[in-house]
């Protein structure tokens, strides 16, 4: 009679949990319960198994089963490879993965490769007993359920993420430079007001002229500390300092992304990015219409007019000369009437003196254009001189408006917005006729389904659209009647400046659109809120005013006499 030698089996135990399955270890607890009770579950299965000695154990929690890129399971094929371990046990098969090709790879052609030895003690699965014939079924059967739920469980999360992002609750795992998640609700966001201010800080050079790097150098040497060493410093808890000699700086990019973001006007917008699915981890960024924006869901920052203007100053041409912290105070507003490219600055020196112009970019660079060349004292001049002349015509304005209250006004902006409105009802019921008529076409074969689907998707979009427009004109209306319109909100940006006495950037992007250079005699200013400038006069004009303006840029306003 042999003695047979059995062969002594070095197992890895592998236990996982993914954040799903919800108790996931914290920073207070070391392992969840789920965790234990796996290791406690083997461990127990292992206590009269002679032939295996337990050689590492591996644990991957919070990490998805829908692929294999886990950390603890990466280092456990690398045990097997190096020989050191040639036994895998786990709790169950859903523990083990629940992608269902690469499951079935693992157990039935990688591991009987390698000679590695697969437990499964729930499913009563051991590789040594050789495989069965009900294996053969029930295995790959079980992946496949296991397979089926990751992605039935994907689905779920996904939706759920979405209800929220659209009840305008924030899901990220950290809240934007300047606001915290609320205590009381981590889904709310509230301003961290220290933050905050220096956001407003930031915007607030910026509207005064200064660049991205010149406003990152600023906030360098001042000592304040950059969102990600901020957000290191604070914690999670707000508890953990930082290390003073090996942060990360401020850099144009993040002054940049700060100025872009509207959160910074209480607008919140998620869903940017997503994954193709619940086995394929690769980002794809959304298009914009795919995103979920919810306006005026937190406290703002800052204004909507603060931030309108950086935007627009962000898209200008408005590069920095050497030496300087700031742009010029016309830098990106003057440009050539003719071509119009910036106006740019140009130093000449004749007879010991400095001449500073302003010419046209093209002229400067190819010469493919006239110089429109004009001294930069003399633009800057006139310049102010229009814009006081402008502010004076406004505040005749206003004068006027309170005069004859706003009663007149209210009753005409209701009669233009309900002829708006009743003309989007008519396109909203002429899309939805087209589409019955589309249907109607393809019936009969005048179109084919192809066409159909093209026709109905644009009439569906112009119904829309239409409908949409319908709902803003109604709140609209309600504001009026209301007296909540902020119609002629814009008057008081020009009246903020009323005392000017001399130029400055900042009152020159909030107050000037563009300035076009004919020649060193001749400009054109374009003032913000021209439009809505001139739609006041015409309505003074239908109410019987007369509305002239002299050849030096003031305004005259009349009453019309009665023939």
């Amino acid at each position: 009679m042999s003695n047979k030698i059995k062969k002594i089996y070095h197992a890895a135990i592998y236990v996982r949990l993914s954040k799903e399955d919800g108790d996931v270890a914290t920073s207070a607890k070391a392992e969840s319960n789920s965790i234990l009770n796996q290791k406690n579950l083997i461990r127990d299965f292992l206590k009269d198994k002679k032939d295996i000695v337990v050689v590492s154990e591996r644990v991957d929690d919070g990490y998805s089963g829908s692929n294999f890129e886990r950390p603890a399971f990466q280092m456990m094929m690398d045990d097997i490879k190096k020989g050191i371990v040639d036994c895998v046990i786990v709790k169950d098969l859903s523990r083990f993965g629940r992608e269902y090709i690469d499951s079935g790879r693992y157990i039935e052609r990688l591991f009987p490769a390698l000679g590695v030895r697969f437990i499964a003690i729930n499913d009563n699965y051991d590789s040594l007993n050789g495989k069965e014939q009900s294996d053969e079924i029930v295995i790959p059967f079980k992946n496949l359920i296991n397979d089926a739920y990751c992605r039935d469980i994907s689905i779920k999360i996904r939706s759920h993420l979405d209800v929220k992002r659209k009840n305008g609750e924030f899901i990220g795992a950290f809240a934007t430079y300047g606001y915290q998640k609320s205590e009381e609700d981590k889904h709310r966001l509230v301003l961290d007001t220290y933050a905050a201010n220096v956001v407003k800080d930031i915007f607030k050079m910026k509207l005064h002229g200064m660049s991205q790097d010149a406003i990152a150098n600023e906030l360098n040497a001042m000592g304040i500390l950059s969102p990600m060493e901020y957000k290191n410093a604070n914690g999670f808890h707000y508890q953990t300092s930082f290390k003073e000699n090996e942060q990360a700086m401020w850099s144009s990019v993040t002054v940049r992304r700060i100025l872009e973001n509207e959160i910074y006007i209480g607008n919140l917008v998620q869903g940017k990015r997503t994954t193709p699915n619940h086995k394929v981890k690769k980002i794809v960024e959304r298009t914009e219409d795919e995103w979920i924006r919810i306006e005026k869901n937190h406290p703002a920052i800052i204004t909507d007019r603060d931030f309108e203007i950086v935007q627009r100053l962000l898209g200008l041409d408005t590069r920095t000369s050497p030496n300087q912290k700031g742009v010029y105070i016309l830098s990106g507003i003057a440009v050539c009437a003719d071509c119009g490219m910036p106006m740019t600055r140009k130093t000449t020196t004749a007879g010991g003196k400095k001449y500073e112009y302003y010419v046209c970019s093209t002229h400067k660079s190819t010469k493919q254009c006239s110089s429109h060349a004009i001294p930069v004292e003399d633009l800057e001049n006139s310049v102010l001189c229009l814009l006081k002349q402008h502010i004076q015509n406004v505040l005749e304005l206003d004068e006027i408006l309170d005069f004859i209250g706003k009663i007149p006004f209210q009753e005409l902006d209701v009669k233009r917005l309900e002829e708006q409105k009743d003309k989007k009802r008519l396109e909203v019921e002429r899309s939805k006729e087209l589409r019955t008529m589309l249907y109607e076409d393809m019936k009969d074969g005048i179109i084919s389904k192809e066409d159909y689907a093209e026709l109905h998707e644009a009439y569906e979009k112009k119904r829309s659209m239409a409908e949409e427009a319908i709902r803003k004109i109604e709140k609209e209306l309600k504001d009026i009647i209301n007296n909540n319109s902020t119609k002629y909100q814009w008057i008081n940006y020009f009246k903020e400046h009323k005392d000017i006495e001399a130029l400055t950037r900042d009152v020159v992007v909030k107050l000037i659109s563009c300035i076009r250079v004919h020649n060193k005699k001749s400009i054109e200013i374009e003032f913000d809120f021209d439009d809505c400038y001139i739609d006041a006069l015409n309505q003074l004009e239908s109410m019987e005013y007369e509305v002239e303006t002299d050849k030096k840029g003031k305004l005259n306003i009349s009453r019309r006499e009665a023939v």
